[in-house]
């Protein structure tokens, strides 16, 4: 008992964090088939002319989205906290951690819708947030592509790429030190994938095959063996 149940433990773990993920693809899905809908409407305003409405429905897309994208590649950073924090006897830790991770990218996309509505109101991107001038998309892209090579890139990335090299370097205790620990893997992660999801305005939201691609992009870089080139063979 005493060796199985932590096992469970880290499946159970596991299993939600891959089934928010779902859900959240699950619900980008029902938005592309639905756009017709209220909800469909809002977060893809024809104008920039946005309601307080609109811009809670544009951070709520925003917010799902990344979710998809970044939930997946942080499970092994979560499993490892959560073996670690059950030896001290803490449960409620591991969702302290994971839920400043999520906070961490709630933040980013209330900066990126803010972004969104900034580029929509000069005319750079259509309503389904792809951009309309072609010196913006070479820009995106050029940047993102310089941005891999970055130290900062390599920096963030290794954080990343080394769960447990990162934990022991911030441990804290208590709850409330797993949700710090949480927004600096959030920041961290933020700072190694910001410029590729910037490239959504390039892909547009409603693209879905190609918004997995950037998150196939993102898990590869971040688990894959030599994810460091992986990164560099994107940029």
């Amino acid at each position: 008992m005493s060796t199985t149940t932590p096992v469970r433990r880290q499946g159970s773990v596991a299993a939600i964090l891959l089934a928010a993920a779902a859900l959240a693809w699950a619900f980008l899905a029902w938005a592309v088939l639905n756009m017709g809908s209220p909800l469909a409407r809002l977060m893809m305003p024809a104008s920039a002319a946005w309601s307080v409405g609109t811009a809670a429905a544009v951070v709520l897309m925003w917010s799902v989205m990344m979710a998809a994208m970044m939930l997946p590649s942080a499970v092994p950073m979560i499993l490892t906290f959560a073996q670690l924090a059950q030896r001290g006897g803490s449960r409620a830790a591991t969702w302290a951690f994971a839920g400043a991770y999520v906070l961490a990218w709630a933040a980013f996309s209330a900066v990126a819708a803010t972004v969104h509505w900034l580029l929509q109101t000069v005319g750079l991107v259509s309503p389904m947030m792809v951009s309309t001038n072609p010196a913006l998309t070479a820009g995106l892209l050029f940047g993102a592509g310089v941005y891999q090579f970055t130290p900062l890139k390599s920096t963030c990335l290794t954080r990343c790429r080394s769960p447990l090299a990162f934990l022991m370097g911030e441990w804290r205790k208590g709850t409330g030190g797993a949700f710090v620990m949480g927004l600096r893997h959030g920041m961290y992660c933020i700072g190694c994938c910001w410029m590729l999801m910037v490239l959504l305005f390039v892909v547009g939201v409603m693209n879905l095959p190609l918004v997995a691609a950037l998150a196939l992009a993102v898990t590869l870089e971040k688990l894959a063996p030599k994810g460091e080139w992986i990164a560099k063979a994107i940029g």
